[in-house]
């Protein structure tokens, strides 16, 4: 039972991760601080965690990943939408 709490206590934590730069990203509109080294790092570390969670059939590590990388995906579009180095 704790460890059970204990790993959505982790979904909560490591899904709000980066939700902080993505609300910040939306209200700012702009992403000049945002590395595209982090956004990738990010990324491919949720699409790990996912395949590990889904290989174990761990939920709460399932679930954590899988909203990470909406949140992940989402954060990359708002990047390439509002960065000023992108060809339009």
């Amino acid at each position: 039972m704790f460890t059970t709490i204990v790993g959505y206590l982790a979904t909560a934590t490591g899904t709000c991760l980066m939700l902080p730069q993505f609300y910040k990203t939306l209200k700012t509109k702009s992403v000049k601080d945002v590395s595209w080294g982090m956004l990738i790092v990010y990324f491919f570390n949720c699409i790990f965690w996912l395949t590990y969670g889904l290989l174990l059939g761990a939920i709460p590590i399932i679930l954590t990943n899988a909203i990470a990388l909406v949140i992940s995906i989402a954060q990359v579009f708002l990047q390439v939408k509002y960065s000023k180095n992108w060809p339009k």
